[in-house]
């Protein structure tokens, strides 16, 4: 009789634990890492690759670069560092693109600053005649001049995957699992921004350049927003992208999925674009969706954030 008991306790306690891990809410939640899937394709990566992977690419962007360069220079960390800001390798390389002081990329500060890092990567490739009609291998080999020409082709498919969701020419393509940020609040300061938004506003911009920032102003906002609305705490920062169309709905696409792949750096708990949500938490289905808006009166495309990304943060 009690081994009957004992049984039937365990098959409801493992039904109990098995149900809470398959909603992603229980002891056993989804684990953090991001996922690109571009069609047939899907790459994986954990939080710190993806946070070095949108930088690179948002670089690209920032500079007026065409996909293929994100492409190239992605597929080109893939094998020098696996994305990862290295202070170690052969001799003096350092950083994500393995970069050598001593062969004139700057200084070891410099290389292993991701931003310098990849904005010295394009200045040499920009230099490199017909690099978007070369293989991915051999526009890299002509940049990095390695002893192993042909490696760089075996990440040309997860770079060019990579660089079609980064830079928002397929929508809303990278996801990431993260924990929600577990941070006491902030006290708006004189610019209307938590020291965290103001965090991201500066991270934005310090990638993509200025940008048309909204939803703050100095003193802190209480009209215009939904109740309850982020933005009345400083909290929130809206990137402008207008008017609607095709070329700026790819730009907000690479802002939006730039905050996703560094939402847990930058605490970030929600991010809304193009009628989309995404939200920090453990689960993958907390992933992007379909938003939906509150009625009120106004502009459709603002009610949908068709026309600005709005990211918050916790």
């Amino acid at each position: 009789m009690f081994k009957a008991v004992a049984i039937v306790g365990s098959v409801v306690v493992l039904g109990a634990v098995g149900y809470l891990f398959w909603s992603g809410a229980g002891p056993l939640p989804d684990p953090e890492g991001c996922e690109v899937t571009v069609g047939d394709l899907t790459v994986s990566l954990d939080t710190e690759q993806a946070e070095h992977a949108a930088t690179i690419t948002a670089i690209a962007v920032a500079r007026g670069l065409p996909a293929r360069a994100a492409s190239i220079a992605l597929a080109t960390a893939y094998q020098e560092s696996k994305l990862r800001n290295l202070d170690h390798g052969d001799r003096d390389s350092l950083g994500l693109f393995q970069q050598r002081p001593s062969q004139g990329w700057g200084t070891a500060k410099q290389v292993r600053d991701p931003i310098y890092a990849a904005n010295a990567f394009y200045d040499a490739l920009e230099r490199v005649d017909g690099y978007q009609e070369m293989r991915i291998t051999e526009a890299a080999q002509e940049v990095q001049r390695s002893g192993f020409p042909e490696a760089y082709e075996d990440h040309a498919a997860d770079g060019r995957a990579l660089a079609s969701a980064l830079t928002g020419n397929s929508e809303a393509k990278l996801s990431c699992v993260v924990d929600r940020a577990d941070v006491s609040a902030q006290k708006m300061t004189a610019s209307g921004l938590t020291p965290r938004a103001e965090r991201v506003r500066q991270a934005v911009e310090q990638v993509f350049g200025k940008q048309s920032l909204g939803g703050f102003e100095p003193g802190g906002v209480n009209t215009g927003h939904m109740e309850g609305s982020a933005h009345y705490e400083g909290r929130a920062v809206d990137v402008f992208f207008r008017p609607v169309n095709p070329d700026n709905k790819r730009r907000g696409w690479a802002v939006a999925q730039y905050l996703v792949a560094h939402a847990k750096r930058l605490k970030i708990e929600h991010v809304i674009f193009d009628d989309r949500i995404w939200t920090s938490g453990r689960s993958s289905e907390q992933g992007w969706r379909n938003y939906n808006p509150p009625d009120r009166a106004g502009s459709q495309a603002i009610l949908e954030h068709r026309d600005h990304v709005h990211v918050d943060v916790g």
